[in-house]
């Protein structure tokens, strides 16, 4: 008897051990138990048919439960608000009450009345529905944000008792399970194809804690989500943010993780860091809510902080793009697990646990705000109201901007200003202000005396002067200025309303022509338009030949052709005339570019024959992906030439360098990355049958190193004369010294090929590194280099301003029958960098013919 005793005590223990070892908990861990629950609405595991934590939610499991809970659920109306690159669905759940829901529309006017800062007048703060937005795991890899979105969901759906129904019947709850579904997918795939069955393992070295590159934090593209809520590149992010302004939400929640060693982290961020354009009004009421989230945890145990690591400062981030639009965004950070459970400096740090604190803090923000519904909403009302008061006081009043020669790239800067809900219009007439000319049919105001005043200060604003010097993300991100785009500030006697022309409408786009009809001889077109490269590559993809040309030169209509015009001869092609004609057309139609039909090569300044038009071979493009590579800048490259201008791009891998064919390519472009392991002699011999490198930031640095560019550099002193220091200034000391992101102005030599299409000697650049390159005094080697006063917004140390005054910015060597174009900036950066794309896609079209 007492043998079956033991062991009947030891196969439980096994059990409770094999259990322990799964991470396999059942939802009572997460739910409160104080309340009842509808039985009628399935939980996760009667759906999915394994425990919450247990395994890594896959994006189609997801989408699965969040459909089968909306069905069994009268709270719930389910939206699917736009779809992934990969083609996932994007999936809002709308939680209201039952009666809420037939007048759902009403309901959505309603609050946006409170937004208005007429029809708001007359509103009292509890006659108005409060919206609350719930959003998960926007780097796919914190994936304990999503998988606690089912429980939160779940809760939401079958929680019973007057404080739910309360709220229900009161408020909107947007619950958005995954803000970045293809991440999240990738992610699970990887953890779950290394867990052990039988056995956890929690070892940090082993494989399930360590991804493949490009890991699952990022998009399709390889692009961090998080940083694009204001840039609005990707799809994921366009269908949010309309989501948002349709709904304009008072509290917005944004659920992540960060290293396994830390805790638990919850908004506000550090003071200091604050973006000044923030009202006070969002970091006392975020500081309330917080009050909120510190009982939750510590009734649960859970270590936690605030205040400290995290700022407010970047509105691109879905924790600062609400504070300039009337809401309040909230970051939390969870310690991460990684994979299903992982050694950690506080001892193991199991799955389940990383998802139960994210559930209890979108618990402590349902109550926190909820009882805080009167100011949250008062507060929003007063946001907008008080944004025309300070627009009254600017002695600024309008903006006007416009980029003439490229149509395109301004209307591509307008959409993203529109899906921001910023009224603007089309000019009126021609205006002439502080010496600049903006012409009706291409220039664009907005007038200032609007509610989204301190989002468009935000986006146009050169900053330059900061009360701290460590910034989270970038220090600087000023639209137009990324765009290449001429603007100007109205002030009241400039500012007149007969300039407002026409609204901006988000269907229109700019229209290319075909002028002269078809041509026996030749087709011409200018470099200027940013789809020009698009059409380049359709010519190429044509088998045409093509020209470019290197000097300037007009034709008998007095049509004048600038540097980089591309020539399309009709004789000598493999197309007949009607095939080429069509060709032309389509670039017309479909990349907004004005095409000349030519009938003569009889021009004033070079002729079409001369020798001045130089033939262009197709690019056949490697870019080096993998091991030490930034996978961000790598998917920049890779979006850019997929997505805008429809070229192939083969993605190598740099650990297989040494076996791959490289005579398969003629281009080779190396981002910002650790190329220590890579094949330099074979790298050499390519260069010199003719290939064309063009490499950027630390690839350089590399290149350099092995001899390759004559590229030398500018090493910047460290500073001996404070030695006087503390050890707790330390890491502030050093983080003032870094370059996080700001913006700087370049002088270009527009005949170069380099900078073929622009036609203003200077252009904006992005930097986030301390590399210099020295301007040598060897003639056309640097076609662009820094200006003398070189910082127009954003943060950099006067050491480093000192060393980046006046260096190259791009340098050009000859290798053999090949080049080597070194960048030391991103042209691409976060893929809203518009005015670097060009001088790019030169390096990649034109980099051959560079003498």
């Amino acid at each position: 008897m007492k043998l079956r005793i033991s062991c009947l005590l030891l196969m439980t223990l096994l059990g409770l051990s094999s259990l322990f070892a799964q991470n396999k908990v059942g939802k009572e861990y997460f739910l409160p138990q104080d309340i009842t629950y509808d039985e009628g609405i399935p939980s996760p595991s009667e759906v999915l048919g394994y425990e919450v934590g247990e395994w890594h939610v896959s994006h189609d499991q997801l989408q699965f439960y969040m459909r089968t809970l909306a069905a069994a659920s009268d709270r719930i109306k389910l939206e699917e608000i736009g779809r992934t690159y990969e083609n996932r669905p994007l999936l809002n759940l709308i939680f209201t009450s039952p009666e809420n829901h037939k007048d759902l529309e009403s309901i959505r006017l309603k609050h946006l009345a409170n937004t208005d800062p007429i029809k708001s007048k007359n509103l009292k703060s509890e006659e108005v529905p409060m919206v609350l937005y719930m959003g998960y795991s926007i780097h796919g890899n914190e994936a304990s944000g999503s998988n606690a979105s089912m429980m939160v969901a779940y809760y939401l759906a079958a929680a019973q008792g007057e404080q739910i129904e309360n709220m229900m019947e009161n408020s909107v709850i947007i619950l958005d399970p995954s803000y970045n579904p293809d991440g999240l997918h990738r992610f699970s795939t990887w953890v779950n194809s290394h867990k052990g069955i039988n056995v956890v393992n929690a070892d940090p070295q082993s494989r399930e804690h360590n991804e493949a590159w490009p890991r699952g934090r990022t998009n399709h593209y390889w692009f961090d989500l998080n940083r694009d809520w204001l840039l609005l590149q990707h799809p994921e992010s366009r269908a949010r943010v309309a989501q948002f302004h349709k709904w304009k939400p008072n509290w917005l929640t944004d659920h992540h993780e960060m290293g396994s060693n830390a805790s638990f982290f919850f908004m506000p961020g550090v003071p200091s860091r604050n973006n000044p354009r923030t009202p006070e009004k969002v970091f006392d009421l975020t500081g309330k809510v917080a009050e909120y989230h510190g009982k939750a945890l510590d009734k649960i145990g859970s270590l936690y902080y605030t205040k400290e690591g995290f700022d407010d400062f970047y509105y691109g981030k879905g924790s600062t793009y609400p504070d300039v639009n009337g809401s309040i965004g909230i970051l939390f950070e969870q310690a991460s697990s990684r994979g299903h459970s992982q050694e950690t400096i506080h001892g193991r740090l199991d799955f389940p646990f990383t998802i139960r604190n994210h559930f209890t803090t979108s618990l402590s923000t349902l109550q926190g705000t909820y009882e805080l519904r009167n100011e949250l909403l008062s507060f929003q009302r007063d946001f907008f109201s008080s944004a025309l008061k300070e627009a009254a006081k600017d002695p600024v009043k309008a903006l006007v901007f416009a980029a003439e020669e490229d149509r395109s790239r301004t209307h591509n800067f307008v959409k993203i200003l529109e899906q921001h809900d910023i009224d603007i219009y089309h000019l009126a007439s021609d205006l002439e202000t502080n010496g600049h000319s903006y012409a009706k049919e291409s220039g664009f105001i907005i007038p200032l005396n609007q509610r989204q005043y301190r989002l468009i200060k935000a986006i146009f604003e050169q900053r330059t002067t900061f009360t701290d010097s460590l910034f989270y993300d970038v220090s600087a991100w000023t639209m137009p200025l990324a765009f290449n785009l001429l603007y100007d500030e109205l002030d009241q006697k400039q500012m007149k309303s007969s300039l407002l022309g026409d609204p901006f409408n988000p269907e229109e786009k700019p229209k290319g022509e075909l002028l002269g009809g078809k041509s026996a001889y030749a087709y011409v077109f200018q470099w200027h338009e940013y789809y020009s490269p698009r059409a380049l590559n359709r010519l190429h993809t044509a088998g045409l030949r093509i020209k470019v040309a290197t000097k300037k030169f007009s034709n008998r209509a007095g049509q004048e052709f600038d540097y980089g015009s591309i020539l399309i001869p009709v004789e000598g092609q493999d197309l007949s005339p009607d095939e080429i004609h069509q060709i032309m057309q389509t670039i017309a139609d479909e990349d907004r570019l004005t095409v000349y039909a030519m009938g003569t090569g009889m021009t004033e300044g070079i002729s079409l024959g001369s020798n001045s038009f130089r033939p262009l071979r197709k690019p056949k493009i490697a870019l080096l992906v993998d091991g030490g590579v930034s996978s961000y800048e790598a998917g920049e490259v890779w979006h850019l030439l997929d997505q805008r201008y429809h070229m192939d791009v083969s993605l190598i891998q740099a650990d297989r360098f040494s076996q791959i064919d490289m005579d398969k390519y003629n281009t080779l472009i190396m981002v910002n990355g650790n190329y220590g392991r890579l094949d330099a002699a074979k790298l050499k011999q390519w260069i010199s049958g003719g290939g064309v490198v063009l490499a950027y930031k630390s690839a350089i640095n590399w290149l350099g190193n092995q001899q390759m560019g004559n590229l030398e550099f500018i090493r910047t002193a460290r500073d001996t004369t404070e030695t006087d220091l503390e050890y707790v200034d330390m890491q502030n000391k050093r983080g003032a010294q870094v370059i996080g992101g700001a913006i700087f102005q370049v002088k270009m030599d527009i005949t170069h090929p380099l900078a073929y299409g622009y036609t203003r000697p200077y252009m904006s650049v992005f930097r986030n590194s301390s590399l210099f390159l020295k301007k040598t005094n060897t003639p056309y080697r640097h076609p662009i280099v820094y200006t003398e006063n070189p910082l127009q917004s954003g943060y950099i140390s006067e050491r480093n301003l000192e060393s980046l005054s006046g260096s190259a910015a791009v340098s050009v060597s000859r290798m053999g029958g090949g080049r080597i174009i070194a960048l030391t900036d991103n042209p691409n950066f976060r893929a809203y960098w518009h005015g670097g794309s060009k001088m790019f896609m030169n390096g990649i079209f034109f980099g051959s013919i560079i003498n």
